[in-house]
């Protein structure tokens, strides 16, 4: 493992330039505390070059020790520093001697990372990290994905995927490129064996003929036994090669339908991550015993063809036998029949002598060398009509594409000009529409503006019978003084005079008077109790019906205000009534399409069963297309040979007419087989195109559930809120009818009993008034009193006659505010239908315009169909033209083929051996890198999932023994896959805070403290996890904006790693603070002797001592 020995530090920052300033520090195990205050290392600015010097022993992962210096400069020139890394030296150990050399910076750094065993990310963002970058992990989630990226080395494993799959790729377009190659080698390998094996076996019949032709006669018995013989080994062979044949046609089929239900496959696995993982490992477990199984048929499939050519080689032997045989017995007759053919002179005559047979041949040879040359000359001829056939042929693609395109630019002009023209006449329909609707505007505005007017003048009039009211109030109130006036002008005449003598009459007036009175109070007294709870007088009942009548305005306020709500609840209940009908709509469309293309309403199981019919119908399509080929090669051998046998049984028939008879059966089976499999070809098409429609019905059918899960309950929902609000509403309404009804009656009920109170009070004051005017009589103040009681009568007249006449305005303002509130609430509506119409109108000029557009569209496409006609009639007869030239090259082409006899284009033997090895020795390369590729990257899932662990896990257990809240109770490192494509995968990381059973992203949410200490707890974690050959990690000011609880609980973890680690030998925790209570907390655990402190001298340069602990208490 590796540490950190010594350094010293020479012209760095604050520290001295010269020798004797030079600052050396040894660092200590397990841990190195640096204390010193603020400003301990602030830079000179006062120098314009300075230069200095680093030098760092460590020792690398393997011990050996390891000495680096380096050599920098900065210089002030015109106000800017220039930096400059002039030398780096590196010393090493190397057989018993030290040896220096120098690097480059880069190198240097490759160097340094790869003796302490940690990546350069680790090195600067967990190892050594500045106090400005500490707080990284709490970063915005670009940088922290970053970090973690440059930690995981996520670059280097993408490098290497792609590179793996490059190479894949590259491998695989190979094989394909061999084994295309392989196929034309190998056809052109029989084709040149066949002719060599021709070429020899004429030369071989012509050199042996005449030895042969001596021996043939004794010879013909054995070899009559001998070629039954091979018949029989003929027949086994052919059969071998008809199953054969069999078997790999239905092998194909099968691996063809294998590969097209692996591209329509389309489910996706439901289950849990454990579930996936053991459905896979049972898919591998019988992918395995596939393999085997297949292994072994391969196995058996190779020993069948091992046999094959075996028998192969035996029944060309024979063959070759039988050949001689047969041509040395026809030899004689093949070559008077040759040197017919060829009208060659002198072999009419038999036998033939040696040298006529060596004269024959070379005379064949010289006319098979003519013909050759012709055959030469034939193939260029017929290089050149392909290369012209092919140009006619591009030529022909290329118009009748040309055409293609055009007929389907003219086809979807059309369509697309037929739905312009429904768009237009729609448009049409609704610009009719919303004419009507301006004529309705129209009529609506003048109804509003009359409403309006009308308005205005009921207000005009309130205004004025409020301006009577208060003329008549006044006039009430001098009326009122007036009568106040007499009354006392009456009590002092009542004071001077006597009234005896008309006692009698002046009683019973004032009790006919009192009668009355009794009448009046006897007839409103239940009303005016029920009313107000006791008799009143006059001024409490006008109180009364004031506050009755603003009552009345509020509650009818209150009433307006209601419909209003109710009308607006009622708009929006149709609106969503409308939407929920265009929904169900919608729905049952929908599952009207549903229902036409599935046979039940479960999806799954109608694409479950045509998949099984599907399955059915390519078994049964590979089943007729074997036949085909058994049935074929079964009449072929019972009509070939001469005593034909069972080809299933080997039995030999016992008549011929049985075996034109299975022929019969045979050739009857096979008639029907092309039909029954153009059926099935159609039952398969059917089926393909039904489960293709039922799955584009897939997305419908999740919208319907949806949309009955979701949306429909949604609106039923809102539906409902918006009927219990309008009914409500409704009751809100009733009950306010019901009460402004009630308080009516109550208000009318009063206005009538203030009139008999009114005149309970005037026979009141009359009989005052009579009794005044007898004294007065007594003391012969007719005259007077006569006159106070006319004046009282007038003026109680003219009172009464006020008070009625205040009343009938009260009455009629009450009138004219509803006749104002029912014109208010009646332009309302007014507006509300007039902002309607005003959108309509809106809404018309769009439509115009976009009718407009569309017309003119219109006009184009029928410019466009018309153009695209008149280019498309030239260029039918063109394609017409070159059709005729193609038949015509075909013709001279077919002919040129008929005139040709023979092709030889071979390649050498070793180039398709070489091609076979490639094609089969790469095959399983390609199959072990796909296996290496998928290994690859589960394992990088795997040891980022442990790592994430691991460190989760670390940073779980320093949080709880570190921090002293109780408001956070852990916090982790979230990352979430992000799938960028097959081969790649990237993770996005975020900090969050765990709070009982939520977690809570930390960035932003939690004090400076908390990401101090999240921040270097998640370091330490990261250490722990990463850091296995490096011991080593820095503290730079750990206890930067942590309270003192906090402080102390660091102090405490970082004294319990101390101890946990402190037995490694190389651990080393380097502490920089300039909190000495922090460092002294630290001291207490005992785990620390010694200390540096970094202070400044009286020439004001950094200096490092190292102290003892004891140095802090004092």
């Amino acid at each position: 493992m590796s540490k950190i020995n010594e350094m010293s530090i020479l012209g760095v920052r604050s520290f001295g330039i010269e020798d004797k300033d030079k600052q050396v520090i040894s660092f200590f195990t397990p841990v190195t505390v640096l204390v010193g205050p603020n400003g301990a290392g602030k830079t000179d600015a006062q120098r314009t070059v300075v230069r200095a010097q680093i030098e760092l022993s460590l020792s690398d992962i393997k011990g050996e020790e390891i000495e680096i210096q380096r050599f920098v400069s900065c210089s002030l020139i015109e106000n800017k520093y220039s930096f400059k890394s002039e030398e780096q030296n590196i010393k090493r150990t190397k057989d018993g001697r030290r040896v220096s050399r120098s690097v480059k910076c880069g190198d240097l750094h490759q160097e340094i990372t790869s003796a302490l065993g940690v990546s350069k990310s680790v090195l600067n963002d967990v190892i050594f990290c500045h106090q400005e970058e500490s707080n990284w992990p709490l970063s915005e989630d670009r940088v922290l994905k970053e970090k973690f990226d440059s930690i995981f080395n996520v670059t280097k494993y993408n490098k290497a995927r792609s590179k793996m799959h490059e190479l894949r790729l590259k491998q695989s377009r190979r094989v394909e490129q061999c084994q295309a190659e392989l196929f034309y080698l190998e056809k052109n390998k029989e084709k040149a064996q066949h002719l060599r094996d021709n070429v020899a076996q004429k030369q071989a019949d012509l050199r042996a003929s005449q030895n042969l032709i001596l021996h043939i006669e004794n010879q013909i018995d054995p070899l009559e036994t001998l070629l039954s013989d091979i018949k029989m080994k003929l027949e086994n062979v052919t059969k071998l090669e008809n199953e054969t044949k069999a078997l790999d046609s239905l092998r194909k089929q099968m691996e063809e339908h294998n590969k097209e239900l692996e591209e329509t496959m389309e489910e996706v696995f439901q289950g849990s991550d454990e579930q996936l993982q053991h459905t896979y490992d049972n898919h591998q477990r019988t992918v395995m015993e596939k393999e085997q199984k297949l292994q072994q048929h391969q196995e058996e499939l190779q020993t069948f063809d091992q046999e094959y050519q075996r028998l192969t080689r035996e029944t060309n032997d024979l063959l070759y036998t039988m050949t001689l045989l047969f041509i040395h017995m026809s030899s004689v007759s093949q070559v008077h029949s040759l040197s017919s053919c060829l009208e060659m002179e002198g072999y009419d005559q038999l036998p033939f002598t040696v040298s006529q047979l060596e004269s024959f041949y070379h005379q064949v040879t010289h006319r098979l060398e003519q013909e050759n040359e012709r055959v030469s000359q034939l193939l260029v001829r017929r290089a050149e009509l392909q290369k012209l056939e092919q140009q006619k042929q591009q030529s022909v693609d290329e118009m009748r594409d040309r055409k293609t395109y055009m007929e389907r630019t003219v086809e979807m002009k059309r369509d697309e000009r037929q739905k312009k023209q429904q768009e237009l006449k729609n448009i049409t329909e609704e610009l009719q529409r919303l004419q009507d609707s301006c004529s309705r505007l129209q009529e609506l505005e003048n109804k509003l503006a009359e409403v309006e007017r009308e308005d205005a003048v009921q207000s005009s009039s309130v205004e004025e019978l409020k301006a009577e009211v208060e003329e008549l109030q006044e006039e009430k109130a001098e009326l009122d003084c007036t009568q106040r006036q007499l009354d006392k002008e009456m009590e002092t005449l009542n004071m001077h005079t006597a009234a005896l003598t008309q006692m009698d009459i002046l009683k019973k007036g004032k009790a006919e008077m009192e009668e009355q009175i009794l009448q009046i109070r006897s007839r409103h007294c239940e009303d005016l109790v029920s009313l107000l709870g006791h008799f009143p007088n006059k001024k409490e009942l006008e109180d009364w019906v004031s506050s009755k009548s603003k009552e009345i305005g509020s509650t009818r306020d209150r009433l307006t205000k209601l419909k209003m709500d109710l009308a607006s609840n009622e708009q929006n209940k149709s609106h969503i009534t409308a939407e929920l009908l265009k929904k169900e709509l919608q729905l049952a469309t929908d599952e009207e399409k549903f229902l036409n293309v599935c046979s039940s309403r479960d999806l799954e199981h109608d694409l479950s069963n045509l998949q099984r019919e599907l399955d059915e119908i390519f078994k049964t399509k590979a089943l007729l297309a074997g036949t085909k080929v058994v049935y074929t090669q079964f009449i072929s051998e019972l009509s070939e040979h001469r005593e034909p046998c069972c080809p299933v049984c080997r039995r030999s028939f016992p008549s011929e007419s049985e075996v034109q008879e299975v022929v019969r059966v045979l050739q009857s089976k096979l008639h029907l087989v092309p039909e029954k499999l153009k059926i099935t070809e159609q039952d398969l098409e059917r089926t393909e195109r039904r489960r293709e429609e039922i799955v584009a019905l897939r997305p419908v059918r999740y919208s319907v559930r949806d949309f009955q899960e979701n949306e429909l309950p949604a609106l039923r929902k809102r539906l409902q809120t918006v009927d219990r609000e309008a009914e409500r509403l409704k009751g809100d309404v009733e009950e306010q009818e019901a009460l402004l009804a009630i308080l009516r009656s109550e208000e009318e009920k009063a206005k009538d009993c203030l009139q008999g109170i009114s005149l309970m009070d005037s026979y009141l004051v009359e009989s005052k008034i009579d009794q005044q005017a007898s004294k007065l009589q007594e003391v012969n103040l007719d005259n007077t009193f006569q006159q106070l009681s006319q004046d009282k009568h007038e003026t109680q007249d003219q009172l009464d006659t006020t008070y009625s006449t205040i009343v009938r305005k009260h009455k009629q303002i009450q009138d004219q505010q509803e006749q104002i509130q029912r014109l208010k609430s009646a332009a309302i509506e007014m507006r509300d239908e007039q902002l309607q119409l005003i959108r309509d109108k809106q809404k018309q000029q769009h439509l115009e315009e976009l009718s407009a557009e569309i017309a003119a569209r219109m006009e184009a496409l029928t410019t466009e169909i018309r153009e695209g006609n008149e280019e498309l009639c030239p260029l039918s007869a063109a394609l017409e033209k070159l059709q005729q030239e193609k038949q015509k090259l075909v013709e001279q082409k077919k002919q040129r083929e008929e005139e040709e006899q023979k092709k030889v284009d071979a390649y050498i033997k070793f180039t398709a051996g070489r091609r076979l090895i490639i094609s089969v020795g790469q095959k399983p390369c390609e199959g072990h890198q796909s296996l290496f590729l998928c290994c690859f990257h589960r394992a990088i899932v795997k040891f980022h999932s442990m790592k994430m662990d691991e460190i989760n896990q670390n940073i779980r257990d320093l949080w709880r023994s570190t921090y002293r809240g109780q408001d956070i109770e852990y916090i982790e490192i979230r990352s979430e896959v992000e799938e960028r494509s097959e081969r790649r995968r990237s993770y996005n990381y975020r900090v969050v805070m765990m709070r009982g059973d939520a977690d809570v992203n930390m960035r932003g949410r939690c004090s400076a403290g908390q990401k101090v200490l999240a921040s270097l707890i998640i370091r330490l974690a990261l250490a722990e996890a990463f850091c296995l050959d490096c011991g080593i990690l820095a503290l730079d000011e750990p206890t930067t904006n942590l309270d003192r609880e906090n402080i102390e609980s660091l102090a405490d973890a970082l004294v319990e790693i101390i101890r946990t680690r402190s037995q490694q030998r190389h651990f080393q925790l380097l502490i920089i603070t300039h909190d000495e209570d922090f460092v002294q907390l630290l001291v207490r655990s005992g785990c620390i002797q010694h200390f540096y402190r970094i202070s400044k001298n009286q020439d004001q340069n950094s200096k490092i001592t190292k102290q003892s602990t004891a140095f802090l208490s004092v």
